[in-house]
């Protein structure tokens, strides 16, 4: 008979682990660094990345489209730019049409709309041309909200781009190797 001891969390919360990201990320400290986070989940994480790093912080808001029928799973994502990655493998898979892609996309436009009014009101966002900037979230699952993030920050021109999360499947690191520095 087997007796399964609960397993100490690795994190304590979100802040903890943004805290604890941040010892990896130590050459950074006191460099032009924007922090930028991809909320809700990811918002404390950066948070605590960026007080450890003593850098600018931030927010890139990238939003999975969901797919009809099943929200919880995604094809792709779009940013507050309006950046837009699809997962091809699943348009394929779901015989999605033009159409549901489209209608997909502006529902989810519609939603960042909201919560950009909420998240700036009329702040502009940060300059991050010419600096380092690490998008921070709480972990991937596909991998595509943070594939989105990293193609709208690569338009703004920063000196190179930093992936950090506490948390991620294989496969979905070895997607965003190929986007991120």
């Amino acid at each position: 008979m087997h007796h399964f001891r609960r397993q100490e969390p690795i994190f304590e919360n979100r802040y903890d682990a943004g805290r604890q990201l941040a010892t990896k990320l130590t050459e950074y400290k006191k460099q032009p660094v924007v922090v930028l986070a991809i909320p809700n989940g990811g918002a404390l994480v950066a948070l605590g990345v960026a007080l450890a790093l003593e850098a600018d912080f931030d927010l890139v808001i990238s939003r999975k489209i969901p797919l009809p029928l099943t929200p919880e799973g995604g094809f792709g994502a779009v940013t507050d730019d309006g950046t837009i990655v699809l997962n091809e493998e699943a348009v394929k898979k779901t015989g999605l049409s033009k159409e549901q892609i489209n209608y997909g996309v502006s529902q989810v436009r519609g939603e960042i709309r909201q919560r950009s009014l909420l998240y700036y009101k009329d702040r502009p966002p940060s300059v991050v041309s010419g600096k380092t900037v690490i998008i921070v979230d709480d972990g991937l699952a596909s991998g595509y909200t943070m594939m989105a993030a990293v193609e709208s920050v690569r338009h703004r021109r920063p000196k190179e781009i930093i992936v950090a999360v506490p948390a991620a499947p294989a496969t979905a690191v070895k997607k965003i190797e190929k986007m991120a520095d």
